[in-house]
């Protein structure tokens, strides 16, 4: 395993990621906590040793599973997580409607005020059973709360020692900008994949020319692109995937086309489709670290051979050239 500094912090990570969310089971179909106990301790072993989770993610199972996991290896680990998102608050400006694991009606608001933050990560230390978090991230912009408020927050945190460095997600430019000139911000955590490429119009050049860290969520668009969702896939009960345009039959389709296409490269280096998108995903400009959905032990092995092999730069040209053919239909309704 490779590992980087993220951005001017002093924070080393995996250059693979431990994805948490889906071991929380919501918006997942369900949760399996023994096989994502096993899953850790095997990344652990492996060295991918960040973990991104965050208080949402199952309404804190996902922060609860991974502090069990993580007993007497603490010190062996980066634990990333993220504030923000309040199920338990009516604070802030309404997100979106959900439902809880057990199918119960739930309302999330997002909301960063002062009080709120220092709260959550309280919450968040006993749930992951530690006293440090090496990466605080704010889940979502709060438009109702003045960045000044949450970065002084963070600043205070940082200073007790209970965070390590500050960081966004889902942050904008001008946001990373308000951001940076309280607390430096270690990262930017943004949804990247094949495709959805939009932080590269100004995400990715404003990261690289201030040296922040690019931490890269949903880089297999939540699966579609590991080649194993055909059309007419059957998805479990509480499963939001075909609900998204990229999930939409039409775009499903035109994905496994894609894929159909750029195998080839996949064979010639003796991997699987999933292993060439983490590949490309790790080598494109300003990213720090991939954040790898895994919810066992076998999705983890899968993952890690992404860091065993290499695309030479006319194989990067190819591939981008197929993907700029690509059309994904956004309004599907």
């Amino acid at each position: 395993m490779s590992y980087i500094k993220l951005g001017n912090s002093d924070l080393e990570v995996s250059q693979i990621c431990f994805g948490a969310w889906a071991i929380g089971g919501w918006m997942w179909g369900g949760t399996d906590e023994a096989a994502a106990l096993r899953a850790i301790d095997a990344a652990i072993d492996m060295g991918v040793t960040t973990i991104d989770t965050a208080a949402i993610y199952g309404f804190g199972l996902s922060e609860e599973i991974v502090g069990k996991a993580i007993q007497g290896k603490r010190d062996k680990v980066q634990i990333l997580t993220k504030y923000g998102l309040r199920w338990d608050d009516t604070q802030g400006e309404f997100f979106f409607a959900t439902q809880f694991n057990d199918g119960t009606p739930a309302n999330i608001h997002r909301f960063a005020g002062r009080q709120s933050i220092i709260e959550e990560c309280e919450n968040s230390l006993r749930r992951l059973n530690t006293d440090y978090i090496d990466l605080y991230q704010q889940h979502w912009p709060d438009k109702t709360t003045p960045m000044e408020e949450s970065m002084e927050a963070l600043e205070q945190l940082i200073k007790q020692g209970k965070v390590r460095a500050a960081g966004g997600s889902n942050y904008d430019t001008e946001e990373m900008k308000w951001a940076h000139a309280v607390v430096p911000q270690a990262s930017n955590q943004v949804a990247y994949s094949m495709v959805k490429r939009g932080i590269e119009d100004e995400i990715v050049p404003y990261c690289i020319a201030n040296n922040i860290g690019i931490v890269v969520y949903s880089p297999m668009q939540r699966g579609i692109l590991s080649g194993k969702i055909k059309p007419g896939h059957q998805f479990n009960s509480g499963d939001s995937r075909p609900d998204t345009p990229y999930y939409k039959p039409e775009n499903v389709k035109r994905i496994n086309d894609f894929l159909d296409k750029i195998k080839p490269f996949a064979d010639g280096k003796g991997v699987n489709l999933a292993q060439l998108v983490l590949r490309w995903t790790l080598q494109m400009p300003g990213v720090s670290t991939v954040l790898a959905g895994i919810r066992n032990e076998e999705q983890l092995k899968e993952n890690a051979v992404a860091m065993e092999f290499e695309l030479s730069q006319e194989e990067m040209d190819t591939i981008n050239k197929q993907l700029d053919k690509l059309e994904i239909l956004m309004d599907l309704s």
